[in-house]
């Protein structure tokens, strides 16, 4: 237990940054999403683009914008992958086989970040730079985007009938979110890095002497710079296959605890910003707060689980140190490993494979819930909305009264679209896994029998239809069966629920608002608190309770 007191410090350390950024941000971010005022590089870019950046769209083209640009970037990204070898800054590396290609082009697309190949001997630096970097921005862009559409939504007050079902234009979303929020905090984040001894250069493999007389192949590359996006944008791909294990991403604590603190920031901050935009800063701070609640209870659990046990080792030694870097420690690792699969980041600091049974089964519950505590960039936010929703509805069927959350009913059509978003996931997950298990191709990429081998299907599946893209690492991933499986879990996983979300704000969009009742339930209050908290644990958590018994809990058991 002599690291617990270090942890205690980091969490102390986290939660001031936190507490002292989110606010400046979340304004930061309610403005932009909500001013009508661009900037002149902005300008350029819409006309290059060939958008009217002023139209305000119908959630219909909204989301066909979204999705012909997602597109885009992915038959993009599938071309760098096949014509690798053609291309300047290859580092001589071949050309990515074709279900390869088509896996990581709808990977990073999705902001899953997924990788079933090693960085440092895969992927040139001319695909790093434009084609995975650029996605960590535009995919996390894009989530953002989405859940400001949702917020203006719910925020309109006073409906004008040729704006009915109307949002606001994904391509000023898109473009702010990218000019004036990831990239300055990314050149601020990777700049911090680089002090800290990560790597950013452009040179070719350094082969070294060993000790032994043998050689040693290093690769480096813009690492900085796209380990800051990583965790900004909630990405979690890694230039290196150790990812943030590895000592030129994540060299010492200080440059771990920058990438905690980044990879929460924007999450938080959405939420914040949420309250901002419909004008009522307590419905920000009531969401911030559930997201709060339920990673401190994961995080305490995770902790737990890798410092006190099960088994005698971690309690004689003060730690499962399996599979951990001793730059990190058992609590930093938990720590990290909670973050990430709470939010969709992905990256890990430690194997998750060599995780204590509960504390695999904690991370992989992380991911079950839907990627909300805090989530993604803007995917977390739209996310627990989406469960707010759910909470008023149950809330008022129990005292006879129509629904509706921040005064807008929640009829038929709305629950039907609400009920769609909470069952994707599941099904995506619960699905897949079911192919998985049952397919011989499938089985072949397991290293364990048994119930770690049904956790390391179950973790692979819940990753890719989360967008998460951690892994434990047992399983063989890299073969034409997963390649395909998880592309079509991770493109199905981010895009239905979009579409679900954008139609339920075209609805919110195109309604008045109805006036507070005896009957209407505050939304701002420690009670909504808890009830939120109780809905995502019940209505969303209880449907994977068979599966993780069948995992997770009968290991530890075991």
């Amino acid at each position: 237990m002599s690291e617990l007191a270090p942890a205690l410090g980091q969490i102390l350390v986290l939660v001031a940054l936190l507490a002292l950024t989110v606010p400046l941000l979340g304004r930061w971010l309610a403005h932009l999403y909500t001013s009508d005022k661009h900037l002149a590089v902005e300008r350029v870019t819409y006309r290059l683009l060939r958008v009217d950046a002023d139209a305000d769209q119908h959630w219909r083209s909204y989301a066909g914008s979204v999705l012909g640009f997602s597109l885009v970037g992915v038959l993009a990204l599938y071309a760098l992958g096949r014509l690798q070898q053609h291309l300047p800054l290859s580092l001589g590396f071949s050309a990515l086989p074709a279900d390869g290609a088509f896996n990581t082009a709808i990977s990073f697309v999705t902001n899953t970040n997924w990788q079933w190949y090693s960085g440092e001997v895969t992927v040139g630096n001319l695909m790093q730079m434009t084609g995975l970097t650029v996605q960590n921005f535009v995919s996390a862009a894009v989530g953002m985007a989405v859940a400001a559409a949702f917020a203006r939504a719910l925020a309109k007050r006073k409906i004008d009938p040729a704006g009915a079902g109307r949002v606001g234009n994904f391509w000023a979303d898109l473009v702010r979110g990218t000019y004036r929020v990831l990239l300055p905090l990314s050149v601020v984040a990777a700049v911090l890095l680089v002090l800290t001894g990560v790597v950013q250069n452009l040179a070719d493999h350094h082969v070294l002497t060993t000790l032994t007389g043998g050689d040693q192949t290093l690769t480096t590359g813009p690492v900085a710079s796209q380990e800051a996006i990583k965790q900004l944008g909630t990405n979690g791909g890694g230039f290196f296959n150790a990812n943030s294990a590895h000592p030129f991403e994540n060299p010492n604590a200080v440059s771990n605890m920058i990438g905690i603190y980044t990879i929460l920031l924007i999450p938080f901050a959405m939420a914040w910003a949420f309250g901002i935009i419909v004008g009522d800063r307590r419905q920000g701070a009531a969401v911030l707060a559930v997201m709060a609640l339920l990673l401190s209870i994961s995080i305490a659990l995770l902790t737990w689980a890798e410092m006190a046990g099960p088994g005698t080792a971690p309690q004689l030694a003060g730690g499962a140190m399996e599979g951990k870097e001793t730059r990190f420690g058992t609590a930093g690792s938990a720590l990290w490993a909670a973050v990430t699969t709470a939010t969709s980041t992905g990256a890990v600091n430690s194997m998750h494979d060599s995780l204590t049974a509960p504390g695999g089964g904690v991370a992989l519950f992380n991911m079950m819930l839907g990627e909300i505590i805090p989530g993604g960039v803007g995917s977390g936010l739209y996310g627990m909305l989406m469960l707010a929703v759910v909470t008023v509805f149950l809330s008022g069927l129990m005292v006879g009264r129509t629904p509706e959350y921040l005064g807008k009913r929640i009829g038929q059509k709305e629950i039907v679209l609400v009920a769609g978003y909470v069952l994707t996931t599941p099904l995506l997950v619960l699905v897949g896994g079911a192919i998985a298990i049952t397919a011989s191709d499938g089985l072949a990429g397991l290293q364990e029998t048994g119930p770690h081998g049904l956790s390391e299907v179950m973790y692979a599946v819940t990753s890719a239809a989360n967008n998460n893209g951690s892994a434990f690492g047992g399983l063989t991933s890299g073969t034409p069966f997963w390649n395909t499986l998880l592309g079509l879990l991770m493109l199905l996983g981010r895009f239905v629920p979009m579409i679900l979300v954008l139609g339920l704000a075209g609805r919110y969009a195109s309604q008045g608002v109805r006036p507070v009742g005896s009957g209407t339930l505050p939304t701002h209050k420690p009670l909504f608190v808890l009830l939120l908290s109780g809905v995502a644990l019940v209505v969303v958590g209880l449907t994977f309770v068979p599966v993780l018994a069948l995992g997770p809990i009968a290991e530890s058991l075991s």
